[in-house]
This record gives C-alpha cells, structure tokens and sequence, in this order.
C-alpha cells in the first residue's frame, strides 16, 4: 500500500502522476488523503481500457471491468471528495464528465489540489460545495448521473441517513455507485448497510481484482447499483 502520512502523496496513474497536498493537522477529516480513494482509482487504473500491454503469446489477459470503466458518455459525481483524489484519478482514466463535490469548510484544500495538478489533469476540475441533506443542492447538479463516487464516507454514524438518500437521488436508473470502504464505525457501519440493502443491489469487487500494489484485507470496493422495481 503506497500511503504515508507525509504531507505530500504522489499517486501514478497510468503515464501521469498525481500529486496530492494533505494537511493532516486540519480540523476537518477531508483535508488528508483517505486510503480508499487511492485503492479505487489504483483498481479502476488495473483495468479501465485501454489495458496496457497483458498479451501473453496470441492471448491476452480477459477483462472482467470492461463494461464497468467504459467511461464514454458518462457523467460521475463525487461525494465527499476531499483532496480530490478519486475524482482526478478516474478523470485521468477517460471520466472526464464529472463533478467533485464536498461541504464547504473542505474546498480550500480541493481547490489547492486542483491546482497543483492542473498541467497533469489539462483543466480544472469541475466542482461544487454539497452538504447530503441539502436537496436544492443535490437538484442544482442536474442529476441522475451514470456514476456516484464515494470513498471513505462511512464513519459518523449521523451522516448515514443523508449520504445514502443522496446517493439514490445522484444515481441513474442503470448507474453505478463506486464505493471504496473501510469500517469506521461499527454503528454508522451497520446502519449504512442496512439502508443501502433496501436501495442497492450490492456486488463486492474479490481482492485479487484490486491492484496488487494498493490493497490490503481492511479496504473493498464495492459496486452499488439500483435494485429494479417489481
């Protein structure tokens, strides 16, 4: 696992390298880089197309994700973006329809990152201040979307509730929720299962399809899609 808790990451994805300021003295949680948004994007970096070069003889390597990372057309927005990690990765990767979004108190260290990054990523970022529970600022982001990005949100057990609605309202009927998670808390844990059961079909992503480099047994990503009406 490349994390650190030095002030500065550096994350490679594909021929780019992120460079990601944290301030880990900050009062607020989305000022450090969390470790799941760095094994998502490492995960997508494994198997969004093109793949690098798997071909073995006159094989090559099968693609389980192919249909997962085809990010044209799509359109993503990330909750509790923090240093923006997740949302500049996946926008290296071909997800370059998207929107980064966090509560305000956060945005300072987003809008510092966006900028270090901006000879890498070719533009600024979209972004916008969300608070879950605000739905005339869930409706100003002119949802559904294809994609809702969330790492590391789960850990207060009074944000459950809102975090979940919000990403049912953000989602498309045929969308995807890409959550990277870690236990927090054992009882926003709970909860946050059991709302998502009743809204999402839930498929967890087997280790070995993480990147080998950027997993460990604490961390999974998880694909949350709607269940269909009866």
């Amino acid at each position: 696992m490349k994390f650190t808790d030095s002030p500065v990451i550096e994350l490679p994805v594909r021929n780019a390298v992120l460079s990601l300021q944290q301030d880990n003295g900050s009062m607020h949680v989305g000022t450090s880089v969390w470790p799941c948004s760095l094994v998502l994007v490492k995960f997508a970096d494994r198997w969004a197309p093109p793949l690098p070069n798997t071909s073995t003889g006159t094989e090559s390597t099968p693609n389980p994700y192919s249909d997962l990372f085809d990010f044209r057309s799509k359109r993503a927005v990330e909750l509790g973006t923090g240093c923006g990690v997740s949302g500049m990765g996946l926008y290296l990767l071909g997800l370059t329809n998207l929107v980064l979004t966090d509560i305000a108190p956060v945005m300072p260290a987003l809008k510092r990152n966006l900028k270090i990054n901006k000879t890498v990523l070719g533009k600024t970022l979209k972004y916008s201040v969300l608070y879950w529970n605000k739905l005339d600022q869930i409706k100003t982001l002119n949802p559904p979307f294809d994609f809702v990005i969330a790492t590391d949100v789960v850990y207060i057990e009074e944000t459950v509730g809102p975090l979940v609605s919000a990403m049912e309202a953000l989602l498309s009927d045929n969308g995807v929720v890409l959550l990277g998670y870690q236990l927090r808390s054992p009882e926003a844990d709970k909860l946050f299962w059991e709302l998502c059961v009743k809204v999402f079909d839930i498929e967890k992503v087997p280790h070995e399809d993480l990147h080998p480099d950027y997993a460990y047994e604490e961390t999974n990503i998880y694909l949350l899609r709607r269940k269909k009406k009866q």
